[in-house]
């Protein structure tokens, strides 16, 4: 390790943010980078354990104990060298991942753990400073071709890894720039999206073909794709929000989240696209549903500068630190304050939807809630909750925004026309030992095959679905 006392030594330290009263008033991101003395320390605090945690709380595996040691002597090509050798992408993963590493981290059992996900973002960064990051083009090209279908993190991880084994590559975005929910789900104040860009130009240069406004299933034939590519990789998402069905749900003023963020995501960018504006400014706003979409939702909305915003989850309030049921190296599900909480917002747990009520106009213009109790078990589960009757009340709102998550992905054209098998819950089946569908040549990672998940699970699954691909095609020469 790099120092075996740093983390007697030195406390967690995170970076700056810019005040909110200023960061509110633009899209960029607003946090600072640790100073060179800060970095150092911060490193300085992993303990190298015997048996690093860490490695199985990140997805990725990342090899976390050895890249800290390295940023501690300074040595940016081996810590970059550490870092890609696991992550393809921890530009993305150390701006907008959870940091489960975090969650195993041994010195977290007693203390705040390792800032690993600060350390990971700086790696990346000074690495792009100093040149180290260069474009990998195989030696020699293996004559198979690929088509990746989707270019989230997902489908960008398999198309570099397959393109790193010598296959030739395109990948299909239906959307005019490729990135996926990372380009118009993750709001610019924490992800900008030049990041992505020159991601895009480096995978570009090389050998990788992009190919954007093609939505394969529908303006490009997936039976075309079949006959000219020895494989297809689905990396498309689950992209179906869940919805609330209630009375009112029709009235003007109700959106789906993923819309509105997309619509500022588009602004941002300068692409016109204001057919049916979503706007929160001057007006209160209800984000109904608990989780980083919600989030996201709240911080676009303060930009937007709203008159209230209010964010309604269905289940309980978490505790604000572990509990017995919760015990370490576990992922915790503890009160989580993001940088867009902060920016205000009125946040209520256990709250439901009952209907959306709307003027003679059919214009949004309130909702009613119930408050609700929570069955717990012995070992901290909830199963299950009934109304707590007297409890509903009239919220006033011109805006909500359902933010519950994403069911499946979508089954029009591509899914359809391809008639793949799906699972139970609606997903692409593709089992996790091969990644491969019931037809041979096509396969399957992200969330269309496991569900709506994190960004670093995304990346995982790319990785190891781009290997089962590599495998068939060692068993496969002919095809």
């Amino acid at each position: 390790m790099g120092k075996p006392t740093g983390f007697l030594e030195f406390e967690r330290a995170t970076p700056t943010k810019q005040p909110i009263s200023e960061r509110v008033l633009h899209y960029k991101e607003f946090v600072a980078p640790l100073s060179t003395q800060e970095l150092n320390q911060q490193s300085a605090r992993c303990m190298n354990c015997g048996v690093p945690f860490c490695h199985n709380g990140c997805p990725l595996g990342n090899i976390i104990p050895e890249f800290n040691d390295a940023v501690y002597k300074k040595n940016w090509a081996e810590a970059y060298e550490i870092l890609s050798a696991t992550n393809n992408f921890p530009e993305f993963t150390g701006r907008i991942c959870p940091a489960p590493c975090e969650s195993s981290c041994v010195l977290g059992i007693n203390q705040p753990p390792v800032a690993i996900e600060e350390i990971e973002k700086h790696i990346i960064e000074i690495a792009f400073e100093k040149g180290l990051v260069k474009p990998f083009k195989p030696l020699t090209r293996t004559g198979k071709t690929v088509a990746v279908i989707g270019s989230g993190p997902a489908g960008l991880a398999a198309a570099a890894q397959l393109n790193y084994s010598g296959h030739q590559v395109t990948v299909f975005e239906r959307d005019d720039a490729p990135g996926g929910l990372l380009r118009y789900g993750i709001p610019d104040f924490k992800l900008e999206k030049w990041v992505i860009d020159r991601r895009i130009q480096l995978m570009e240069a090389e050998g990788i073909v992009f190919k954007c406004n093609a939505n394969v299933g529908v303006t490009i034939s997936i039976n075309d794709l079949l006959r000219e590519y020895s494989a297809i990789v689905l990396a498309g998402g689950a992209t179906i929000p869940r919805d609330l069905t209630i009375e009112g749900r029709h009235l003007k003023g109700v959106h789906f989240a993923m819309d509105f963020l997309k619509q500022q995501n588009k602004r941002v960018a300068e692409i016109n696209d204001e057919s049916n504006p979503i706007i929160a400014t001057n007006k209160n706003v209800v984000v109904i549903g608990g989780g980083d979409t919600g989030s996201d939702c709240i911080g676009t909305a303060n930009r937007q500068q709203a008159k209230s915003i209010t964010q309604l989850e269905l289940m309980p309030k978490p505790p604000a630190s572990r509990t017995p049921h919760m015990p370490w190296p576990q992922y915790p599900f503890i009160l989580k304050t993001t940088s867009s909480h902060e920016e205000g917002a009125n946040r209520e747990w256990a709250i439901a939807t009952k209907k959306f009520i709307g003027d003679e106009k059919g214009n949004l213009k309130a909702l009613v809630t119930v408050q609700l109790e929570w069955k717990i078990t012995e070992d901290g589960k909830t199963a299950g909750f009934v109304e707590i009757a007297g409890t509903e009340k009239e919220i006033p709102c011109e805006l909500a925004l359902l933010a519950m998550g994403f069911v499946s992905p979508q089954k029009e054209g591509l899914l359809e026309k391809l008639e793949i098998e799906l699972d139970e819950r609606g997903n692409v089946k593709a089992n996790e030992k091969q990644y491969q569908t019931n037809i041979q040549k096509v396969f399957a990672a992200g969330d269309m095959r496991r569900g709506q998940s994190l960004v670093v699970w995304a990346i995982s699954e790319g990785r190891a679905c781009a290997r089962k691909v590599d495998e068939y095609f060692g068993e496969s020469p002919t095809v």
